[in-house]
């Protein structure tokens, strides 16, 4: 990278196998499995990678499989011209429940919401070894993660961050989008945000 100090290249990053460059751009399929028809299913990533280090980010949408409105703005986050000149890396999964996105449903084919699995286990049920996927190559790669939800069916939602408003950063971070309401919300026992936390903690000792 001709011009870059070395002290300020970005690093590689490896999400499923597939290690990303600095400068480079690539999608990469996780296997969540396959259907009942034996068809496979793949969790989509696009994977962003700038030349000069600074934050990996990411952003994940439609974690309830009807709430698709994430989806779009993913879709146009990828086009903004200024992601040429980023600094870091940035994840972007427009579908993580892609077993309920298919079906329409808030919900995985076993019923369970996929946000009360995290953080997953290997075997177990389909929830758990989603979220064990996400948390192992998304969560455990990212310093930063956003998670967009829209309000449930029949039922309208004033724009609003959820946050730990206690942690200073996450505040800042929080104000940046100029939402009308930002809630200090607690954590959620099997949510991506309490298993993202807990995760933070423990990489900190």
């Amino acid at each position: 990278m001709p011009g870059i100090p070395r002290s300020l290249r970005n690093k590689p990053i490896t999400i499923g196998g597939t290690t990303v460059r600095p400068g480079e751009r690539r999608t990469v399929e996780l296997e969540l499995g396959a259907l009942y028809t034996h068809t496979p299913t793949n969790m989509p990533v696009q994977v962003l990678c700038g030349r000069r280090k600074g934050p990996v980010l990411f952003v994940s949408a439609a974690i309830h499989g009807d709430e698709i409105n994430g989806v779009e703005i993913i879709r146009r986050l990828l086009k903004v011209p200024a992601l040429r000149r980023m600094k870091g890396t940035l994840i972007a999964i427009p579908v993580v429940n892609m077993h309920g996105f298919i079906n329409q449903s808030r919900y995985l084919p076993d019923r369970r919401d996929l946000n009360r699995c995290f953080p997953g286990s290997q075997k177990g049920s389909l929830g758990a070894r989603v979220a064990r996927l996400f948390m192992r190559e998304i969560v455990q790669n990212s310093t930063h993660g956003i998670d967009l939800h829209t309000g449930a069916i029949h039922r309208s939602n004033l724009p609003q961050i959820r946050a730990n408003l206690d942690h200073a950063e996450t505040l800042d971070l929080a104000r940046a989008f100029g939402a009308p309401v930002i809630l200090n919300s607690a954590l959620r026992d099997g949510s991506l945000r309490e298993a993202a936390a807990a995760g933070c903690t423990a990489s900190s000792r």
